[in-house]
């Protein structure tokens, strides 16, 4: 059975979910005109879809899978599942009003509030006993409270310059810690667990790094504990049989620490690679 996969067509999270797509091995669309690709090889069809729109039709069983973002899910009030989080398109989602204007959310009680997400913050205000009007809009929000058709904001925060461009400080808690993920009405579809696995996969390579180096044997424990890798390292003897040859994965973030700890120790010829694909 093919399995059907809904992807974002536009916006923020579009470009990262094809290019995770493609590190994944699946074939992409070219052309953003495209509304639907068939990859015969690996069984799949994505269907290119409006970010808004993916978890109701997931939801809905209508597609087998999607990636969107948590926001968007959420506030959809879908029954689709979260299954994994892809780890980009991070953003968070918070209250924002005049600079000076709001301190706490309880003094939300008897404003207008503009957002394009209803049901986050129809949820959340209800949540909290705050009795306020929802001022639904399609959009950009920022530009509501100089329009003066709202009193304060909720929306997707990725670094607030736009906010601060229009005279807007974030207040409150964050109300909700949003990133793409992935998404399906069931956890049982025929070919689900291979994809997730790939893009796991994917993050794993976009993590971590191999890192080979020789070591006198008689180092093995201290290097060990320098770099244990995800189980332990694979360790071989070289010629010199006083030598051992060490390959370990690493966190690619920790790389140039790691190689200067490996040197202190004694340990030679370190060299680093890339990652292309993993299975964990």
């Amino acid at each position: 059975m093919t399995l059907r996969i809904a992807v974002p067509n536009k916006g923020i999270l579009a470009d990262s979910a094809t290019q995770m797509l493609a590190e994944a091995g699946y074939v992409v669309r070219r052309d953003s005109k495209e509304l639907t690709v068939f990859d015969g090889t690996n069984d799949v069809e994505f269907f290119y879809l409006r970010p808004r729109d993916i978890a109701t039709y997931v939801g809905s069983g209508s597609l087998d899978v999607g990636i969107t973002g948590r926001d968007l899910l959420v506030d959809s009030g879908s029954t689709a599942l979260e299954l994994t989080a892809l780890e980009f398109g991070p953003a968070t989602f918070r209250f924002a009003g005049p600079i000076g204007a709001f301190t706490e959310v309880s003094q939300l009680n008897g404003v207008r509030i503009a957002t394009s997400y209803a049901g986050i913050v129809g949820r959340f205000l209800s949540d909290n006993g705050i009795a306020a009007e929802i001022v639904t809009l399609d959009g950009a929000v920022e530009g509501a409270i100089k329009l003066g058709v709202a009193d304060a904001v909720a929306d997707v925060v990725s670094t607030g310059t736009t906010l601060r461009q229009q005279g807007l400080e974030t207040f409150g808690p964050v109300v909700l810690e949003s990133t793409a993920v992935l998404i399906s009405a069931r956890r049982d579809l025929p070919g689900l667990a291979t994809f997730q696995r790939r893009l796991q996969g994917v993050l794993v390579a976009r993590k971590y790094v191999l890192m080979d180096y020789d070591l006198p044997a008689k180092l093995i424990e201290q290097a060990s504990a320098i770099t244990p890798g995800l189980e332990s390292p694979t360790v071989s003897p070289l010629q010199d049989t006083d030598w051992v040859a060490v390959r370990v994965m690493v966190p690619s973030a920790d790389t140039n620490r790691l190689m200067d700890e490996l040197y202190e120790l004694g340990a030679r010829a370190i060299l680093v690679s890339a990652i292309h694909a993993a299975r964990i």
